[in-house]
């Protein structure tokens, strides 16, 4: 054991595991099964995304073996163009059936707890600021206008790059999306969900030849702050920024 630290990652692993004959019996109340979709009806201001547009030419291994992270940015915009598609390669739908639709990344379940918040710096056309990306709509809902480039930076330990991005993408967990069907080992899936779309992130920065690096280190109770959530329904657990190499 490491001394006088609480092993609570221990802890984790060991109660979340699946024993043989020892699963949880637990029932599905289908009538209390939380919303997919988080939605601000009452955003300051709510801003259209063009169609994604994809570049055939693009080759995919190629994508793979040059993927790495970048720490440091030129000061130039992003094109919405190009915010549209980070967004979409993210999490955005890909079939929609009546009762259900597919994402371009997996989730346990197809529950999708990942909610993103663009924290806006520079990006051609668009305000700074704090915004939330509508996945059904496929929309930026504005939820705080301003400049937080220093807030989100702080937020993650006062590293340099998160203030020199363009976008700055603070993902959050609706716990209860996952935990409604898989109880205390939602956490294992939620943490997975959410390294699905950080990889989909590398991999589009790399698609568009931008410079991309998510961060896990964070002050968990400043970014949700910052997004305005509670920290314990909704919680702040991963951020990537990205910007021009």
């Amino acid at each position: 054991m490491e001394k006088g630290l609480e092993c609570y990652g221990d802890n984790f692993q060991q109660k979340s595991k699946y024993i043989r004959g020892r699963i949880p019996a637990h029932y599905l109340d289908w009538t209390k099964k939380p919303k997919i979709y988080k939605t601000y009806p009452n955003a300051v201001k709510i801003i259209p995304l063009p169609n994604p547009e994809f570049d055939d030419s693009i080759r995919f291994w190629n994508t793979i073996k040059n993927r790495k992270s970048i720490r440091k940015f030129k000061d130039l915009p992003l094109t919405l163009m190009e915010l549209s598609q980070i967004l979409f390669g993210i999490s955005g739908l890909t079939r929609k059936f009546p009762q259900f639709a597919f994402r371009t990344v997996p989730s346990a379940g197809g529950l999708y707890p990942i909610e993103t918040y663009p924290v806006i710096n520079n990006v051609e056309g668009v305000d700074p600021g704090v915004y939330h990306y509508n996945i059904n709509e496929h929309t930026l809902e504005l939820i705080n206008p301003g400049d937080f480039r220093q807030e989100v930076a702080e937020g993650c330990l006062g590293q340099i790059m998160a203030y020199n991005s363009a976008v700055a993408f603070i993902w959050t967990a609706v716990i209860e999306r996952s935990k409604w069907k898989y109880l205390q080992r939602c956490y294992r899936y939620i943490y997975l969900d959410a390294g699905h779309m950080g990889q989909n992130f590398y991999l589009i920065a790399e698609a568009l030849n931008l410079g991309a690096c998510t961060i896990g280190a964070i002050y968990d109770d400043e970014l949700n702050q910052l997004v305005q959530i509670d920290g314990k329904n909704e919680t702040t657990i991963y951020v990537g920024v990205i910007g021009k190499k």
